[in-house]
């Protein structure tokens, strides 16, 4: 009995998880205006207009825009996101060419290039469920990582209008899921496919998370080195399955950066092309000649100003539509709250329990890379914001949303765990705090999308 009940508890909290992403990922993809940013309406998604521009040339032409074209190009800015890896505006594209086969609607157009990103969402959202299943053998603890990770209102919203991060940020769950698994039961074809599709997801998609591919570089290279009597390293098998994923990943993905050197001249990531357009195009206040690096600031300074890491944080958390769109001050309290028992757990458990201390080698190692998947992003948010003058802007730096999320549910489970004179805490205790950092977690989604943003849309009714 008491297992026919954990059977169906499981399936009401995996529908509950699923369904309630979905729903509110639809009511975004529907209620969110479309509509240029020179027509100053703040609450449209960040640049669609300007993304949209290449999904639409693919439906249009059937064909893929060099990036040079002045179609494609952002008002302003001088530049084309076609300069970009574009793998997602090519599904798009296409999706929208299909659709436009039925009707000239262009609502129907945009509906079909967001639904693309709700179904990157739907299956991040499996991944982070089968990645939670490895890393928590606690389904209390299991069931708030996934939560966490895919409630996070930043992260919900990037699935919900054209862009590229939603299928990065599918891309960064597939390469940890390939990565634990490899780890556990050893490397076989089954996990090198996995990651295989994550690096090509990955690479084709953002900039941002291409420490995720330097760090499945190094941790499959070192998972064959292993010390019994000796140091050994298995040849063999690091041939065997390296040569198997690197020809996947280069049929997936290399002929990207095959067109890219012909068509840009030998530009292979398109970022001196950029340049190079902005310099001609761009108005004053975009101009690359108009950075702080370019001015002489010095990066410290940049760093001081304009609250850049408050800002940082609060949009990384919740901020829709432009920016404008935000949650009230208990929003970002609750998640500091949530964070603080993370780092917390993390600290008591570093003191008291011995076996924490007591990691092996090849468990540091794996951290390790898990920590540089985590802060690169942020290392690379901070060049683009002092080269190339970007917003510190929270979603440029959601490819690291999946490690602080697993550390931040690691310490709340260390904490939950703590032996005080060795009596270990209530479990209603335990219960009912997982029970308060899940309502954080689903309820400030919830909160976002149905109290703040939803009312903001209806009010404007549908743009276009």
């Amino acid at each position: 009995m008491q297992k026919r009940r954990k059977i169906w508890t499981e399936r009401l909290i995996c529908a509950v998880y699923f369904t309630g992403f979905l729903v509110m990922a639809v009511v975004m993809m529907v209620y969110q205006p479309h509509v240029d940013w020179i027509s100053e309406v703040p609450v449209s998604p960040p640049d669609e207009y300007f993304r949209m521009l290449i999904p639409k040339f693919i439906c249009e032409h059937g064909t893929l825009p060099t990036g040079l074209e002045e179609e494609v190009r952002i008002t302003g800015c001088g530049f084309s996101y076609g300069l970009y890896n574009v793998l997602p505006y090519i599904i798009q594209g296409y999706c929208m060419r299909f659709v436009s086969l039925f009707t000239d609607s262009q609502l129907a157009l945009l509906y079909a290039g967001r639904a693309v990103n709700v179904v990157f969402g739907l299956l991040m959202a499996w991944v982070v469920y089968l990645l939670g299943q490895r890393v928590f053998k606690d389904s209390r603890f299991r069931w708030l990582f996934c939560f966490a990770v895919m409630y996070l209102p930043m992260n919900l919203f990037v699935h919900t209008y054209i862009n590229t991060d939603s299928c990065c940020m599918l891309s960064t769950a597939m390469i940890l899921y390939a990565l634990v698994c490899a780890y556990q039961d050893g490397f076989d074809y089954k996990n090198s496919i996995w990651l295989s599709v994550g690096i090509v997801l990955c690479a084709l998609s953002y900039y941002n998370a291409y420490g995720y591919i330097l760090s499945s570089m190094i941790l499959f290279v070192g998972y064959f080195l292993t010390k019994q009597e000796r140091w050994h390293f298995d040849w063999r098998n690091m041939l065997k399955y390296g040569i198997f994923i690197s020809v996947l990943v280069l049929i997936g993905a290399g002929w990207w950066f095959v067109r890219t050197y012909f068509v840009l001249d030998g530009d292979i990531l398109g970022l001196k092309t950029k340049e190079q357009l902005a310099l001609l195009y761009a108005l004053e206040e975009t101009s690359p000649l108009n950075t702080y690096q370019a001015k002489g600031i010095g990066i410290w300074q940049m760093l001081r100003e304009n609250q850049f890491f408050q800002c940082l944080y609060d949009s990384f958390i919740a901020a829709f539509g432009s920016l404008c769109i935000r949650g009230n001050r208990w929003t970002y309290l609750s998640y500091k709250l949530f964070f603080g028992a993370g780092i917390l757990g993390w600290t008591a458990a570093w003191i008291f329990d011995q076996d924490m201390r007591k990691q092996n080698g090849r468990r540091v190692f794996f951290h390790l890379n898990l920590f540089l998947c985590a802060i690169l992003p942020l290392i690379i948010m901070i060049d683009y914001a002092y080269t190339m003058n970007y917003q510190h802007q929270g979603r440029y730096i959601l490819p690291s949303l999946i490690p602080i999320m697993y550390y931040a549910v690691r310490g709340i489970e260390a904490l939950a765990a703590l032996k005080i004179k060795r009596c270990a805490l209530p479990r209603i205790l335990v219960n009912a705090g997982v029970a308060f950092a899940l309502f954080i977690a689903a309820g400030s989604a919830v909160y976002m999308v149905f109290f703040r943003a939803l009312p903001v849309y209806r009010a404007m009714g549908m743009m276009y």
